[in-house]
């Protein structure tokens, strides 16, 4: 399986609306310990005192002190302050307190709340601890508790996120074995991880599992197979699964159309981009700024500039501004070609030659086709001097001595 760095908040949103806040400690009521074998747990924690607070750090050491120096400061503990201390434990890499204090929890009557353990679960997650959340997986399930698939659920989402997929693997088919049902979110997140972490076969197995559940797949799914087939430079087949997902779902806007046109132009297959473009505009879509870019980068590269200039025209008609990319691929095309001096026909096209900059097209066109010379040496500019008021014009017109100097240099040597 290939290596991916992938952050882990970024999956958070695949997430069951359910758990959408897990992530955060929810207070949860004020009520004392149950004092039912907090004898023995009182003995218990005094027993690894000693051992506890010579692996802490100072800060550990002073929180398990001050909870140990009395029998009322121990008995009235909150529920709160218990979740709290457990997470921050966690969060810090301190397995043997937080293990210390969830293992009282759930050996005495007191009752875990669903936010404590996905807290502490995408704690462990993000420490690499996996071992830790299936444990706690372990021990939940063996209490039986109502939010159980959600805490299913949750040990699903955390494996992935952290590329663990052999234990996802196994989690999925235990929580399906229970007769607990996969949701949507949660099938959607199984397919997401494996496009991230997989192999392109085990990524459309797993897709194909989610087909026949007949369950969705929604947009974070559609750019996150995209991605992986983009990444491994499989064109064609992206056209093919953007096809048999259906190019005419108007929930995710035009991602599809726009997608399988950059499977063509990366290539630049251009009677078949143009195709599609028209298939895209008898379909009822109207095409954005991504629509046209990822057009007009390959119609610059191939020096289509009658082409390209229909599209700026098209663009003028639909009220689509012209971005960074925009200008890119015109300053590009003519200067490329030595023909600097008609650059102005072009720009006369523009209706916001003064405005401030900015990049509106999606960034996966940039992963297949990248940025030109003009796009990337503005970002270059505007991020040395971000204090200067940028405009495209003004860009244009550095860029254009700097080329122009590049170019005497070169035919004086």
């Amino acid at each position: 399986m290939g290596a991916c760095h992938i952050s882990f908040d970024s999956f958070l949103g695949c997430l069951p609306k359910s758990m959408e806040q897990t992530h955060k400690i929810v207070p949860v009521s004020n009520n004392i310990l149950p004092t039912l074998a907090l004898a023995s747990m009182r003995s218990q924690h005094y027993q690894r005192k000693d051992r506890s607070i010579r692996h802490a750090t100072v800060r550990t050491r002073q929180l398990l002190l001050h909870d140990m120096s009395s029998d009322v400061g121990f008995l009235r503990m909150t529920n709160d302050k218990l979740a709290l201390n457990m997470v921050s434990f966690a969060e810090k890499g301190q397995i043997q307190e937080a293990q210390m204090l969830w293992d009282e929890c759930v050996n005495s009557s007191f009752v875990p709340s669903i936010q404590l353990v996905s807290s502490l679960m995408i704690a462990y997650a993000k420490t690499r601890h996996f071992d830790q959340i299936t444990a706690i997986l372990g021990q939940v399930r063996n209490r039986d508790f109502s939010w159980l698939p959600h805490a299913y659920s949750l040990a699903i989402s955390c494996f992935g996120m952290g590329g663990d997929l052999e234990r996802m693997e196994h989690t999925l088919c235990e929580m399906v074995s229970m007769g607990f049902q996969v949701d949507s979110n949660t099938a959607n997140a199984y397919v997401i991880y494996y496009s991230a972490f997989g192999s392109l076969a085990e990524m459309e197995a797993a897709y194909g599992r989610l087909k026949k559940s007949r369950i969705l797949l929604v947009e974070g799914g559609i750019r996150a197979m995209s991605y992986a087939y983009m990444r491994e430079k499989k064109f064609y087949r992206l056209g093919e699964f953007l096809r048999g997902v259906g190019l005419g779902r108007r929930t995710v806007g035009n991602l599809m159309w726009n997608l399988l046109l950059l499977s063509y132009g990366v290539n630049f297959k251009m009677k078949s981009l143009q195709g599609e473009f028209l298939g895209m505009l008898e379909a009822g879509f109207r095409p954005d700024i991504t629509t046209f870019n990822i057009r007009a980068l390959a119609f610059s590269n191939m020096n289509l500039f009658w082409d390209l200039h229909l599209s700026l025209e098209h663009m003028r008609h639909e009220n689509v501004v012209p971005d960074l990319v925009t200008y890119g691929c015109v300053v590009d095309a003519y200067l490329n070609k030595r023909m600097g001096r008609n650059l102005d026909f072009a720009l006369n096209k523009m209706i916001n030659l003064d405005e401030r900059p900015s990049v509106e097209t999606e960034p996966f066109v940039f992963e297949v086709m990248g940025k030109g010379e003009f796009h990337s040496s503005s970002e270059a500019f505007m991020e040395f001097n971000k204090h200067k008021d940028w405009t495209y014009r003004k860009l244009i017109g550095i860029y254009v001595k700097k080329r122009h100097r590049s170019n005497q240099i070169f035919w004086n040597y």
